[in-house]
């Protein structure tokens, strides 16, 4: 079993509500906190979801991979902007 096995595993067990509104606070406070502070949280936003990306990128169909890059390009655009 590998390391990545192990962290499917954790996260099959996460309550989808729970994950739902944790990211929602951070996204939230990634909007609204000034500056560098909220584009650190937005990048923390985008490297979780670049890892559950790319982690489950092989079950993905291919217009599911599509969305969650462009999802993905806009929050690594809006971090850069908030830093700016």
């Amino acid at each position: 079993m590998t390391p990545s096995d192990n962290v499917l595993r954790r996260l099959t067990r996460i309550n989808p509500t729970t994950a739902f509104i944790v990211a929602l606070v951070v996204m939230l406070g990634g909007l609204f906190l000034p500056g560098i502070v909220g584009a650190a949280l937005l990048f923390v936003l985008a490297a979780g979801l670049a890892a559950l990306t790319f982690t489950t990128w092989p079950v993905q169909s291919a217009s599911t991979r599509t969305l969650r890059l462009l999802i993905l390009a806009l929050l690594l655009a809006v971090v850069v902007a908030k830093a700016l």
